[in-house]
């Protein structure tokens, strides 16, 4: 199977999830399945990429309806053997990446903002005191990804922001909680204000992160806290340097945590904290399966490192796993 159809698979299977959890196991002794209810609707992510598959095996697999998706007969022949192929092709990808590593000494570490915050050279010096034979290649992975290499095998780990594009896929732990910030234009009607009310925001044109980046854009719009008002999007960018030519040019507004906000000082933008909105996330992240010590360790002086710079900053630490 190709790299792009088995990527296809693993996301439409996670697509199907809902529906999936109404079948009995393939071991149960229950009776003849019935067919799956409505599922609440994919995210875009999602459904672009279970249309894709369709498109590849010139077969519709989901009735789309307005009240959900529901799996066609093609799609329930097809779903557990997807499931199936996702699996074994995870199997085979995680032993393929031990011996990988193994023979390179070197773990590849994803990230898509600067890390900044002193973390990174102490994360390097907490590592080799329990890996001296490793060493650390980082990498920086488009917003495109929101897994930061992850998903596909580029990366071993990785430092990104919550949400996670898999949370079945990829374990975290929390590093850093930050309040999030907005970057403006200096001659923006609000430069001025020390700090602005998420509300004042509303109607302003946003920059978004690609739709391939699932909840992170969601996030990174401030979805779950406009109420019913969409986003206005001004232009998706990909990277940093996108995201700040395109405030400088007046093409629209983004939130950003208040660390990256310290880190970055692009010429013709301006950072203000933003008051009505949670706060931000930095999490070492890895594949649940991969269970190397010599990724356990590089989590242990992810967290390590972060506890020193939050204890010499007088800033208390927030640990947080997920489920």
């Amino acid at each position: 199977m190709s790299k792009t159809c088995w990527y296809n698979h693993r996301l439409w299977t996670s697509t199907s999830a809902t529906c999936a959890t109404s079948w009995p196991s393939p071991r149960s002794s229950a009776s003849p399945r019935p067919r799956p209810s409505a599922c609440s609707s994919p995210s875009r992510h999602s459904a672009s990429r279970s249309a894709k598959l369709e498109a590849t095996l010139k077969v519709t697999l989901f009735d789309r309806e307005r009240r959900g998706v529901r799996l066609t007969p093609a799609g329930e022949a097809l779903f557990p053997h997807a499931r199936d192929v996702v699996t074994r092709w995870d199997e085979a990808s995680e032993l393929l990446g031990e011996a990988a590593a193994a023979l390179r000494s070197r773990l590849v570490v994803g990230f898509q903002t600067s890390i900044g915050r002193g973390l990174r050279p102490a994360i390097s010096a907490r590592f080799r005191e329990r890996q001296p034979t490793w060493s650390i290649d980082f990498q920086q992975i488009t917003w495109a990804d929101a897994s930061a290499g992850l998903l596909d095998g580029v990366t071993d780990t990785a430092i990104l922001w919550l949400p996670v594009a898999d949370s079945d896929a990829i374990s975290w732990r929390v590093l850093s909680t930050e309040p999030r910030w907005v970057a403006l234009p200096r001659k923006h009607r609000l430069a001025r204000r020390r700090k602005i009310p998420f509300r004042e925001l509303l109607d302003e044109p946003f920059l978004a992160l690609p739709e391939t980046a699932g909840p992170l854009r969601d996030y990174w719009l401030a979805t779950d806290e406009r109420g019913n008002r969409r986003a206005r999007i001004g232009a998706e960018v990909s990277t940093p340097d996108e995201t700040f030519e395109a405030v400088a040019s007046c093409a629209g507004v983004v939130l950003l945590s208040q660390g990256n906000a310290g880190i970055y000082q692009p010429p013709g933008v301006l950072f203000k904290p933003v008051t009505g909105l949670s706060p931000s996330q930095l999490a070492v992240a890895w594949r649940t399966r991969d269970k190397r010590a010599v990724v356990r360790d590089f989590v242990t002086a992810c967290q390590a490192a972060a506890a020193q710079q939050h204890s010499s900053s007088n800033t208390p630490v927030h640990v947080t796993t997920n489920p």
